[in-house]
């Protein structure tokens, strides 16, 4: 069994995010790091490694982005990860959700996974929808909102099923799918281990493949800014909120009274 994991680099969450005004794109000039989400997804394929139901031959990071993401790849590795796949082309900046999750299924293409785990979002745009997109791509499965994640062996015989336990509106989704399959896990589903000094000092060493659109056959004007049905029009900053109205308790009886003075004139009591 192959397990492909979609990971992505964000900025750090100590930085504040802002958008390039020149570009419309988001400023990734600072602190950098792994996804968070996707370090759930990790945890889950090493818990299917680990936990002997199946034989898992090799886990897969697969990332898309500048030079730079290959840190996410390293850190990806460092906690479990086999090898490293790195789409990178200046033709696939600017992508939309859309460009991407196309992109990505070009590579997942090539590897030819039973399943592939992402996290729910990414820590930056935030968007839930790449798991879907790439698994309409790969006309295989999808399943979002993944908190529990079990894999079952047919009494039967045959290829193994996952059991999946999903987030819904009202309550929870069990879920059934064979393989392969497209599955995008909650932060819920695990707590993602810590890598070790030795894993850490190791990553750069562990197979790193570096791939261009050419090298995947991707149509070159379905990806980057000018292949993205999303267009950037412009921004402002939200609007900034007054500050609030500090009452200093000196007078008990004459503080309370403001307090529901201010309550009442805004008709909270």
């Amino acid at each position: 069994m192959k397990i492909c994991v979609l990971v992505k680099e964000v900025p750090d969450a100590a930085v504040r995010k802002r958008i390039d005004p020149a570009s419309g794109r988001m400023d990734r000039s600072g602190e950098r790091t792994l996804n968070p989400y996707d370090t759930h997804a990790i945890e889950a394929a090493m818990a299917i490694r680990e936990g002997g139901v199946v034989e898992v031959d090799e886990i897969v990071a697969v990332t898309m982005g500048p030079e730079g993401a290959v840190r996410a790849l390293h850190k990806a590795v460092s906690l479990g990860v086999d090898r490293s796949l790195h789409l990178c082309d200046d033709a696939l900046a600017g992508s939309d959700v859309a460009a991407t999750g196309y992109a990505l299924a070009a590579a997942l293409r090539r590897e030819a996974p039973d399943l592939v785990l992402l996290g729910q979002q990414s820590d930056d745009g935030e968007c839930y929808t790449v798991g879907a997109i790439v698994a309409d791509h790969l006309a295989m499965p999808s399943l979002t909102q993944v908190i529990k994640l079990d894999v079952e062996s047919p009494a039967g015989g045959g290829p193994p099923l996952l059991r999946c336990e999903r987030q819904a509106e009202y309550g929870y989704d069990t879920v059934e799918v064979g393989l392969p399959a497209v599955v995008s896990v909650g932060d819920a589903i695990n707590e993602p281990r810590y890598p070790s000094l030795k894993a850490i000092m190791g990553a750069k060493k562990k197979p790193l493949q570096t791939l261009s659109v050419g090298d995947l056959e991707i149509d070159a004007a379905r990806v980057g800014g000018d292949g993205s049905a999303a267009r950037w029009s412009g921004f402002k900053e939200p609007p900034r909120k007054p500050a609030g109205t500090i009452i200093e308790d000196e007078d008990t009886d004459a503080t309370v009274a403001q307090i529901v003075a201010w309550l009442d004139e805004r008709k909270l009591i």
